[in-house]
């Protein structure tokens, strides 16, 4: 019974995290900019603009730039983040369904994953404690924002229990996690620090599409930063619809 309801739990949470963010997504695509907004100083060709995307994607320059105690924290959890995600990509694959060139990421990063989780919730506390802190942070802060970095923050802490406090199997959840992605559904640990761990992440999951973690893609359509600093060369012009009267210009 309790492997069929987190079997159902995870294909449920997919299903959500994978709708929502194709749904969200393609409002953020849909939706128009015809005006330009983008943050000077800005790039004034499109491949600068994309440029610019990108190294606020790798960098984070905007929030460096803004500041560097909250830039430190950030780039920290983030970092510490992928270095985590890549850790557990050994819990979905199988080396014998991938060559050895994309299997040695995983192999790698399996020594500094471990210390990465540290960090990872090192860095989440740092920023919650900004949230108390500093009075105009916390002026702007509502309950989502506490609760986002409460459950982050358990997603990490639990992880590492289960490293270092109460061990599972991972040999079985493991095959528990491959067995879903074939629909062969493998036994379930019953430990509770792992069903603890899982429960959070598939909650994380079914909140992500819809919370202010969206940021992650969303960064890909904000306007102030892909658009080019060209509004001379580009203007918008709108028109007018078919039989509406123009408006005299003054002096006519």
């Amino acid at each position: 019974m309790q492997t069929t309801i987190y079997a159902l739990l995870f294909y449920a949470a997919t299903a959500v995290f994978a709708a929502g963010l194709v749904f969200r997504l393609w409002g953020y695509a849909k939706t128009p900019a015809p005006l330009k907004v983008a943050a000077t100083p800005a790039p004034v060709t499109r491949g600068g603009a994309a440029f610019r995307v990108l190294r606020e994607v790798v960098l984070f320059e905007s929030l460096f730039k803004s500041n560097k105690w909250i830039w430190l924290f950030g780039y920290a959890f983030h970092g510490a983040l992928v270095l985590v995600a890549v850790r557990h990509l050994r819990y979905f694959i199988d080396p014998a369904w991938v060559p050895d060139l994309l299997w040695l990421p995983v192999v790698l990063a399996q020594p500094f994953g471990i210390y990465a989780g540290f960090a990872m919730v090192a860095a989440l506390a740092a920023l919650w404690a900004r949230r108390f802190i500093v009075p105009r942070v916390r002026y702007i802060s509502d309950i989502s924002d506490h609760l986002m970095l409460a459950l982050l923050i358990l997603v990490g802490a639990s992880g590492l229990a289960m490293k270092f406090i109460a061990r599972t199997d991972i040999v079985a959840v493991k095959a528990f996690f491959l067995g879903l992605m074939t629909f062969n559904i493998q036994p379930l640990p019953a430990d509770p620090a792992l069903l603890v761990h899982l429960a959070l992440v598939a909650s994380l999951m079914i909140i992500f599409p819809f919370s202010k973690l969206l940021h992650a893609p969303g960064v890909f359509f904000s306007p102030s930063r892909n658009q080019a600093d060209n509004p001379r060369e580009r203007r918008y012009v709108p028109r007018l619809r078919t039989g509406a009267a123009s408006t005299p210009a003054a002096g006519e």
